[in-house]
């Protein structure tokens, strides 16, 4: 009987320490836990590509081809059920991915340098790969743009990634947080009347210049924070919706100097795009260049399944 009762409470005491494995229970005993975050980009429902249509963009509704589709992803936290944030550590330096000090970043590339998107390149990256302590973690928030930190320098000299010129943003000085663009399928011939409809954006009104060792400041910095209350690496990935950014916009014509939205303060196309962003604009120039509501109000990502 002895013997009998002993190995049944071995196999409750194993019982339950898979149990706390499996839920987190363990914390930063278990060591870390991997994580992958996978972007894509859609139009809607629909997964779109270099060098196919795109239909339905904009308002009036028209068709498309992407021209580009890049942006800088920054401190990545994963959330728990009581809302406890935490960092996700990436791993190595390397040519998508930097860390320093408290700050890391990632290059998310979902153009291939194929047909219309001839001006990117090649080398795609549509993963940010790092661990956090084993828990149970229930959502993710992250911010597309470049830390402050991290943000004004040449690119010439920069660490990768941000050694990158087409995301250079030299009369702003700093980085494009992203790059997306679209363009008239007919090419020259079409009726579109700056031909590109360009999304870049970055930090403005930006004064001192780093070259010469002067501190830099913006009056709007324009990072936009995005929160994901329910999400599951594991069975889902972050979708980057074209039709979301362009909804309510007009892509075909250009009312202002600058061809789509570069976050000019008071550029007409940027109104309904930073609506999407959920990052306070203004058509008077006022805006504050801050997100609004923690990022739970944008509408340019949401989670897929996988």
């Amino acid at each position: 009987m002895k013997t009998t009762r002993t190995k049944l409470l071995s196999l409750t005491l194993v019982a339950s320490a898979a149990t706390l494995v499996a839920c987190g229970g363990g914390g930063g005993d278990d060591g870390p836990q991997a994580v992958t975050l996978e972007f894509a980009a859609v139009s809607g429902a629909t997964s779109v590509q270099c060098g196919t249509a795109v239909t339905a963009l904009g308002s009036p509704a028209v068709d498309a081809q992407i021209k580009d589709f890049r942006l800088y992803v920054s401190n990545v936290q994963m959330v728990k059920a009581d809302g406890t944030k935490v960092p996700l550590t990436l791993g190595a330096n390397d040519d998508w991915n930097l860390s320093v000090g408290e700050n890391s970043m990632t290059l998310i590339d979902l153009e291939n340098g194929v047909g219309s998107c001839s001006a990117g390149t090649a080398a795609t990256n549509a993963f940010i790969k790092g661990t956090v302590p084993a828990g149970s973690y229930v959502g993710v928030e992250l911010t597309m743009g470049v830390p402050y930190a991290l943000n004004h320098s040449d690119y010439a000299t920069a660490t990768k990634p941000l050694d990158i010129q087409a995301m250079a943003w030299s009369w702003q000085s700093g980085r494009k947080f992203a790059k997306i663009e679209v363009t008239d399928p007919a090419g020259a011939t079409g009726t579109w009347t700056a031909n590109t409809f360009n999304f870049h954006l970055g930090s403005t009104g930006c004064t001192g210049n780093p070259a010469s060792g002067e501190t830099v400041s913006c009056l709007a910095p324009n990072r936009m924070n995005v929160r994901l209350a329910s999400f599951n690496p594991a069975t889902q990935k972050i979708a980057v919706d074209l039709m979301a950014l362009l909804a309510g916009t007009d892509i075909t014509r250009n009312q202002a100097s600058a061809p789509g939205c570069m976050s000019g303060g008071t550029d007409p196309e940027c109104l309904k795009v930073f609506e999407a962003l959920a990052i306070d604009w203004k058509a008077d120039g006022t805006g504050t260049g801050l997100p609004l509501a923690g990022g739970a109000a944008q509408s340019l990502f949401k989670a897929i399944a996988k």
